[in-house]
């Protein structure tokens, strides 16, 4: 069984290019978590938002990485922070063309 967590904040930026320059250490830090399948890096300057999608591989992982990215972006000064943990319906996401 495969767990989604859905994590967004209010973000004013960089966006783009930077952002992948600003967030590459992160990114490379993240990619070693317990558990994680993957990571989809989502922002959006028009609405002045960023976050991501992430696939865990089992549900006490998911968890334990929210706790402590809430409490990174705690540390970082961000607030507002939302997020939802979802159990994947993988045989009707494989229909759908997702790869676990």
């Amino acid at each position: 069984m495969k767990y989604l967590l859905q994590v967004d904040f209010p973000y004013s930026g960089p966006f783009g290019d930077e952002f992948f320059s600003a967030m590459k250490e992160l990114a490379e830090d993240i990619a070693t978590e317990p558990g994680l399948v993957s990571k989809i890096w989502t922002e959006n300057e028009e609405n002045q938002e960023a976050g991501g999608i992430y696939v865990f591989d089992n549900l006490n992982d998911a968890h334990r990485y929210l706790d402590k990215h809430t409490q990174r972006l705690h540390s970082f000064g961000f607030t507002d922070i939302k997020a939802k943990v979802f159990k994947i319906n993988e045989e009707l996401s494989a229909i759908c063309h997702a790869k676990f």
